[in-house]
Order: structure tokens, then C-alpha cells, then sequence
């Protein structure tokens, strides 16, 4: 088991329960925009959130964010100390560094007695694109060693000065080198795990990469917090990562929506009302599973196997609940009264 480390209300490693992250995209300066975003966040479910600090201006509205949010917020800090101290005086609730490109050990000390006398935890974070070129060249590229051993020489520099309350990414863009990475670091230490897959892509393409990388490692108990990295807005890398700790079994609660890929057999537009289902149902803490079926063949078990269910005919569907019949409707009701159901139960 790793160790635990809290930020803010949030507990990571030590058997805690799997945290999902995200990062905001806009200017962190700009304080009402930020702040805006990561409402909508909580409200996706964000457990964690990170903002980019490049200047000084980012460095003084951390504090003013944080104030206006109900989540443990990560000041992600490169080359400038100074940056990383102002945004602790701001009460920020984790740091993010590589504390080899903040200068000499004078400056990790610093940074590492700030985030000490308020105790608040480091992240040392590498990617396959930081990996220092004395270890690029010893290992003929970012391989999975070479990225494991840069994070430790940079866990190594907070330990020398008697820091220990860390948290450790080694992150690439390619899964498998991931997976490996990650393999590697959790037999090397016991600091708890920031899982991703960095760079991963754009939505579609990124949550598969991300649900492959991060699956595969939270399967084998790896992993104590994720963050699904796309090139999307930030609310779908919280929709993802919650998608994933759900598949993985690591998170319960919330609407669990069940829907058949259509065949020849069916006969209304099922894709679209899923998705409009999908849509109409995103917020909704409800712990339900809504069954989503087009035809006649399977639609009617998985729809009575379900709390609530459509079961498609031929231009109208059956209503379900708790495995019982409640109505037949035409196609154009299936989703006002599927909700409407939904809305007026007690259940979950």
C-alpha cells in the first residue's frame, strides 16, 4: 500500500478511495473565467483541480480562486521558485514541480519548507518529453527507465532536504510506455500515484488511450489519483476519468447508462435517443441504471434487468421500471417519458 497524502479534504494513497483530476485551460490571472470553470467542474465531479502558474500575475490569483471554489486546488509551477511561493501564500493545497528545473538546492528548500510549515504535498511530475539528456542519452530515448529514474533523482532532491510528502507522475504519451513506467515506479517507492496518459489525444481518441493506460494499471492496484489528459474541455476529462474508475469497479453512484449498438432489427432512431437520454440524465446523482435498447431480442431483458428501460419496437418503445411493463409509448414520447419516470421515482 502507498502512503497518504491530503490535500485539501482529499485523501491520495494509503487506500484511499481513486481521485479524479483535471486542469484548467484558462489563464489562471484571469480570475473570473477560472473560477467559472472549475464550478462547472465540481458539478462534473472534479475531486481536484490544477491551473497552470507562468507568471507572477497566475501566482497572486491562486488565492482569490480558491476562495470562490470547494476543491482542493494544484498550483502546476516550472523554473520559478518564486512562483511556487507566492502561490503558497495563497493557501494553495498542492504544488506541482520537476524540482530540478527550479534551480539549485537552496531553491528546492525553500519551496520545500513553504509547502512543510502549511503541509501541503509535492507532486513531482515527469513526462517522457522532460527526461533530462544525460538520461535520454544512457537510455537511447524516454524509456520507461530512463523517466523512472529522472522522477526519482527529483524525488531524491525533496528527500535530501528532509521533505517526504509527495506524490509522483511518470507519464508518456504512448500507453504502453506508460504502463510500463508506472509498473516500475510502484516497485520503487511507496509515495502514492498520479496515473495519465499525457498528450492522449483528442476526445475519442484520448479517452481510449487514457481507459487503456489507466485501466490496465488501476486493474493491478496501481494508481491512487487520475487525470484524463484530451484536447477537449476540461468537463469531459471528468466525465472520462469517472468512466473509468466506474468500469474499473473503484467508483459506484451516479446514472449507469446501458444502450445495444442497433442492428437490422431495429427500428426507431436508438442512436439518437441515447445520446438524448445520455444528455438529459448528465448530473443526475441518482445511483441508476437506465437501459437503452432497440429491439425485441435483447431490449426487453436488459430493459427489466435495469432500474428504469426502453425496449424499441417499430416506431414507439415500452417503458420499464424495476422490471415491469409501465407503458407503450410512440418514439417521439420514449425520452420525455423515460425521464419523466425517472424524475418522479424516489429510488437511488
Amino acid at each position: 500500500m502507498t502512503k497518504e497524502i491530503q490535500v485539501g479534504n482529499v485523501k491520495i494513497g494509503g487506500g484511499a478511495a481513486v481521485s479524479v483530476q483535471s486542469m484548467c485551460n484558462t489563464k489562471t490571472s484571469d480570475v473570473e473565467a477560472t473560477v467559472a470553470q472549475i464550478l462547472r467542474l465540481e458539478k462534473a465531479g472534479c475531486d481536484i483541480i490544477r491551473v497552470a502558474v507562468p507568471d507572477m500575475d497566475a501566482a497572486k490569483a491562486v488565492g482569490k480562486i480558491k476562495a470562490r471554489i470547494h476543491i482542493p486546488i494544484v498550483a502546476d509551477i516550472h523554473f520559478d521558485y518564486k512562483l511556487a511561493l507566492t502561490a503558497l501564500d495563497g493557501a494553495v493545497d498542492k504544488v506541482r514541480i520537476n524540482p530540478g528545473n527550479i534551480g539549485g538546492l537552496d531553491r528546492v528548500r525553500a519551496v520545500a519548507r513553504a509547502c512543510e510549515a502549511r503541509r501541503v504535498p509535492i507532486r513531482v511530475g515527469v513526462n517522457s518529453g522532460s527526461v533530462e539528456r544525460e538520461l535520454l542519452a544512457k537510455y537511447g530515448g524516454p524509456t520507461a527507465e530512463a523517466m523512472v529514474e529522472s522522477a526519482l533523482n527529483h524525488t531524491r532532491m525533496l528527500e535530501d532536504v528532509g521533505f517526504g510528502d509527495i506524490c509522483i507522475s511518470v507519464k508518456s504519451s504512448t500507453v504502453q510506455r506508460t504502463v510500463e513506467a508506472y509498473r516500475l515506479m510502484s516497485k520503487a517507492c511507496d509515495y502514492p500515484l498520479h496515473l495519465g496518459v499525457t498528450e492522449a489525444g483528442t476526445e475519442f481518441v484520448g479517452a481510449i488511450n487514457s481507459a487503456v493506460g489507466i485501466g490496465t494499471l488501476l486493474a493491478e492496484g496501481i494508481g491512487d489519483t487520475i487525470r484524463v489528459s484530451l484536447t477537449a474541455d476540461p468537463e469531459r476529462e471528468v466525465e472520462a476519468g469517472i468512466a473509468i474508475l466506474k468500469a474499473a469497479g473503484l467508483r459506484s453512484g451516479g446514472v449507469r447508462i446501458v444502450s445495444c449498438p442497433t442492428c437490422g432489427r431495429t427500428n426507431i432512431d436508438l442512436v439518437g435517443l441515447a445520446h438524448e437520454v445520455e444528455n438529459r440524465l448528465r448530473g443526475v446523482k441518482k445511483d441508476i441504471t437506465v437501459a437503452v435498447m432497440g429491439c425485441a431480442v435483447n431490449g426487453p431483458g436488459e430493459a427489466r434487468e435495469a432500474d428504469f428501460g426502453v425496449a424499441g419496437g417499430d416506431g414507439e418503445g415500452l417503458l420499464f421500471k424495476k422490471g415491469r411493463i409501465v407503458k407503450k409509448l410512440p418514439f417521439n414520447e420514449l425520452a420525455d417519458g423515460l425521464l419523466a419516470l425517472i424524475g418522479e421515482s424516489d429510488d437511488g
